[in-house]
């Protein structure tokens, strides 16, 4: 342990300014007019694999943006352990709620400030720079692959085709992932699932062009109005979402496991007041950690339509549109709800629109089996590094890719993230404690240590 931390104090400032200069790519997979910038950081972190001590480096081209390949073996006799992770990160919208720029990373009060910083490049070079730590200390004891994608955050649609084309070349005995959050750094937790998803668009279109409000209000359908209302009936008044069939496979917890779950230190004035809201919502009979956890949700993401701009303009638009996103729980299938969200929103139209129901992406949520050497490994790691056992906790997030991993490859994961919930994930001012991010590069070589010694 005290080789580790001699190396990380003698290098910290290194490891910072590396992770700035990759915070630096605005590296926005959703929007076209950055691609310049994603491929850029594909090579970027390509470089830092072979400066870190990676072989067979290679920026492996996709029919999207590319994924980033290293490895080290240093005895195939040895458990292999393949890292995943994103350096893609999401649109940074709206730029003016940012306390300081998105891409140019700024360190306040122990946290750096910058989108990706926690999702998930601050994460995954957490890894590189163990990794580096590890070689430079003669300290690796298993062999080591590095599988890091450009397209997490639209849906990871050409990993699933490089994973499935390449199975020799990714054969490992775990994937290990830090794209998670802990409760606290003072409550280490490791998480033992996460959630699926399905990502939804949706159009209402109503006259075949923006109308007069006072010419035609009352007498023509307003599709902004129309949109709202069905949005509205998918909940009923317990917040229990009203598709039909929605429900039908959802796995439901035990009385005990429900316990379990909920002894998880959890403060919810605390949750309250840093959201700055009066009240939480979600769906009746279940605390907020199992709403967050271990039942299914339906969000919407984004809705727009009519006149937004400055001023009046008395408009009847001609279109609605919404992007809707659910969390699936173990049971669901998230093409299977697709299909029953699109047949129901497409049913409770009234005929005065027309409905289009778009999906994009989605993926299927994951268990992690906590009986498992990887786990025990990860536990070990983060008991040794923070002094206590973590607490198991279920993500509410998705890695879409991570139940692919089990299909195609045949090997489990471990979800072993270092941020917070509330390190504004997808919002403004996203964020990333310093602490974290060299207590992650301390403990993920404990998880090596461990893992090769449970291993043999």
């Amino acid at each position: 342990m005290q080789v580790i931390k001699n190396y990380i104090e003698q290098n910290k400032a290194r490891f910072l300014d590396e992770l700035f200069a990759l915070l630096r790519f605005p590296s926005i997979s959703a929007d076209p007019k950055y691609k310049d910038d994603v491929l850029n950081t594909a090579e970027f972190v390509a470089e830092k694999l072979k400066e870190a001590g990676a072989d067979q480096v290679e920026v492996c081209t996709t029919d999207g943006y590319p994924i980033v390949y290293g490895e080290k073996i240093i005895d195939r006799q040895l458990p292999t352990v393949l890292v995943y992770g994103h350096y893609d990160v999401q649109p940074p919208d709206p730029i003016e709620l940012w306390h300081t720029p998105p891409f140019e990373p700024t360190l306040r009060d122990g946290k750096i400030y910058a989108r990706g910083a926690c999702d998930d490049k601050g994460q995954f070079y957490m890894h590189v720079k163990a990794f580096e730590l590890m070689m430079q200390t003669g300290s690796l004891p298993c062999n080591i692959k590095f599988m890091i994608e450009g397209e997490e955050e639209v849906g990871s649609d050409n990993l699933g085709k490089f994973v499935a084309q390449n199975h020799e070349r990714l054969k490992a005995d775990v994937v290990l992932i830090s794209d998670t959050s802990m409760l606290s750094m003072e409550t280490p937790s490791l998480e033992t699932g996460l959630r699926g998803l399905a990502y939804m668009e949706v159009e209402v279109q109503g006259p075949n062009r923006d109308l007069h409000s006072g010419v035609y209000g009352g007498a023509v359908a307003n599709p902004a109005t129309i949109l709202c209302q069905m949005i509205a009936s998918l909940h009923d008044e317990n917040n229990h979402i009203t598709i039909p069939g929605f429900y039908d496979n959802v796995a439901v917890l035990s009385d005990a496991e429900r316990k379990a779950l909920n002894e998880a230190p959890f403060d919810l004035e605390a949750y309250k007041k840093d959201l700055e809201i009066e009240d939480v919502w979600g769906e009746a009979g279940y605390s907020t950690i199992e709403r967050t956890g271990i039942r299914p949700t339906l969000e919407v993401n984004g809705i727009w339509g009519g006149y937004t701009g400055p001023g009046a303009k008395t408009v009847l638009p001609a279109k609605a549109n919404a992007k809707i996103s659910m969390r699936l729980v173990p049971g669901q299938d998230w093409q299977r709800i697709s299909d029953l969200f699109k047949e129901h929103f497409e049913k409770i139209a009234p005929k005065s629109v027309k409905v289009s129901v778009v999906a994009h992406h989605g993926g299927a949520p994951y268990v992690t089996p906590v009986d498992s050497v990887a786990f025990k490994a990860a536990h070990n790691a983060i008991e040794e590094a923070f002094g206590k056992e973590p607490v198991p906790t279920r993500g509410g997030g998705s890695i879409p890719i991570v139940a692919l991993f089990e299909e195609e490859l045949g090997i489990k994961t471990v979800l072993m993230g270092f941020g917070l919930d509330s390190d504004n994930l997808h919002s403004p001012n996203e964020k990333y404690d310093v602490f974290n991010y060299f207590k992650g590069i301390e403990t993920i070589p404990l998880f090596y240590k461990n893992f090769a010694e449970l291993s043999q």
